[in-house]
Order: structure tokens, then sequence, then C-alpha cells
């Protein structure tokens, strides 16, 4: 007779090895219930979808159906959105017009600063700045909410969070902080007390600011820390040296000097003294008189301008090393 062995491995059984004198094989049934009954596939409703699993009885995902098409008004403002986002932040082409115009209006404001300060053109240049700085607080402050609002075409920046964050970037935060100084100005200005106090003052050149802004993807200083940091063991071996120079000429000089000449009776009038002569300047404010310190200044300075003019070289060679570069692109 057959019989059923218990199993534990999870359903399967078989069949008790027959009698000696029994013809019927042994069989193996694995994975078999004893009694199942297969049943007819169900239908699913209309409007669900039918729950299909795998072979190992997870359920599989059900495809998508067919995505909603957005709405023309939706194309259009995404359109307008990354429109305005490539001009504010990706200039190209025709977009240039825009930032030429900006820079125009920043330089005559800065030079209308300059003329400001003179008793010759103060009238005049407060008038055509004050014109200036009106057009600028339109502009620039139409500028700001338009950026901030463009920026949401960028998915880092969707949402009030995403503005924040993109308030929270460094040209972001001068820009705010050149709208309110010339806010600031203005309103001293219409009260008829501009330039009343020196904290407007300070406040009005403060929006030199402005000329930083004008260079907001930072190409400029990617090329400069990509030639610094490719060629920093050069330039901190030349400022090392030129800084030694500096002191032991310094020191030797004020040692010579300090008896008969009172231009050089501190150690820190000789470091100026220092200071100007390597670097060329020359101001002729202070010279030695003795011939000990013309002696040592003469020594001093063939051999420390060359190592202060060696950082411009290698600055100059490095900045044509990475313009010229196939890909174009900055090491930083």
């Amino acid at each position: 007779l057959v019989k059923d062995i218990p199993s534990n491995n999870g359903g399967i059984r078989m069949l008790a090895p027959p009698a000696p004198n029994d013809d019927r094989r042994v069989e193996f049934v694995a994975l078999a219930a004893v009694h199942t009954e297969r049943s007819e596939p169900s239908t699913p409703e209309r409007g669900h979808p039918s729950h299909r699993t795998g072979l190992l009885g997870t359920p599989l995902p059900v495809p998508p159906g067919p995505r909603a098409t957005p709405s023309a008004s939706s194309k259009s403002y995404r359109k307008l959105q990354n429109c305005l986002y490539n001009v504010l932040e990706r200039p190209r082409g025709w977009a240039f017009i825009y930032h030429a115009f900006i820079f125009l209006l920043v330089f005559s404001c800065l030079v209308l600063s300059v003329f400001s300060t003179l008793p010759d053109h103060h009238t005049f240049a407060n008038e055509g700045l004050f014109i200036l700085e009106f057009m600028m607080i339109v502009v620039f402050g139409l500028e700001y909410f338009v950026r901030i609002w463009a920026a949401g075409c960028c998915c880092r920046y969707r949402g009030w969070q995403g503005r924040l964050r993109f308030a929270r970037k460094p040209f972001c935060i001068i820009d705010f902080i050149v709208f309110v100084a010339s806010l600031a100005v203005i309103a001293a200005g219409t009260q008829g007390n501009i330039f009343a106090t020196s904290a407007l003052r300070s406040m009005r050149f403060l929006q030199i600011l402005r000329m930083v802004r004008m260079d907001r993807r930072g190409g400029t200083w990617k090329l400069l820390g990509s030639v610094v940091y490719a060629h920093s063991k050069e330039l901190i071996t030349a400022w090392y040296i030129g800084f030694l120079v500096l002191i032991f000429a310094s020191f030797l000089v004020y040692l010579a000097e300090k008896e008969d000449n009172q231009e050089f009776s501190t150690y820190a009038d000789s470091l100026w003294w220092g200071t100007i002569t390597l670097t060329t300047i020359g101001y002729g404010d202070k010279t030695p008189r003795t011939w000990q310190g013309r002696l040592l200044a003469a020594c001093f300075a063939l051999l420390g301008v060359s190592f202060f003019a060696l950082p411009a070289g290698i600055l100059g060679s490095g900045s044509m090393t990475v313009c010229c570069r196939p890909s174009g692109k900055y090491d930083l």
C-alpha cells in the first residue's frame, strides 16, 4: 500500500516505497496540495485593474494609464519661465543686449558718483544721479522678483523653500543689499537732504557692488581660481622668498639708517619703505641717505623685485594655458 509521509519542507510530500511484491512504481510529487482544484480566472471589474502576481506570488505593477497632457496655458507658463531664467541667468545671443544696457546704467551711476564728490560738478552729478537711481530701483526691483519667480523652472528651486534657497545665493544677496541701499538714498533725496550724512555717502558707494553682479556666472572667478590652484606651489614659493627678502632688507636698512635718518626711526617705517620699493611703486617719501643704506637698498631691490614680479608672470602663463585647453573646463 502507498502511504503519505509527512514532511516539513513546505508542502512537499512523497509516496512511501512499495512492498517487495508490488509492481507499482515509486513516484515523487512536489509542491502539490492534497486536494487542489483549478479555478477559472476571474474577470476584473470594469474600472479596476487586475491584480496580477509573479512567479513568487508578488503582485506585479499595474501599467500606468495615459498621462494627462498639460494644457496650453501651462505650456506657455513654463516656456515663459524658462525663457526669462535663461535670459537672466544664462544669457546667450540677443539676451546680452539687456545685460549691456544694465552695465551702462551701473557704469553711468558709478561715474556720476565719482563726479558728485567734486565741488565743481556736485550739483549736476547729484541731479543726474537721482534720476539714474530711480530708474535703477525700478529695473533692479522688477529684475529681482522676476529672477526669483523664473527660478521655479529648476527642480531644486520650486516651491517657497526652493525660492528661499535661490534668494540665499551670494549674487541675490548682493542684489537685495544694493536695492535697499538705493531705496534709502532715494528716500533721503526726496526730503532734500541727499548726502546729508556720512552714512548715506557710504551707502551710495556701497552700490559699487553692482559691478560685481555683472559676472553672475562667476566665470572670471572660476578662471582665476583654476590658475591659482594649478600653480599654487610656484606662487607660494615666489611669495615666500619675496616676503623673506622684504623683512631682511627692511631690517638691515633700518639698522643702517636709524641713527642718521629720521625717516627710518622705526622698523615699521622701514617696512613701509621696503614694500613700496620692492613692488616698484616708489613714492619717494622715504629714501636712504647713508652709503651703507643705499648699498643694501640697491642689492635687495635687484633681488626682491624679481620675486615680487614673478607671480604676475605665473598667473599670466597659467591663464593662457587654461584658456587654450581643448575641453574649456576649469579644474577646481
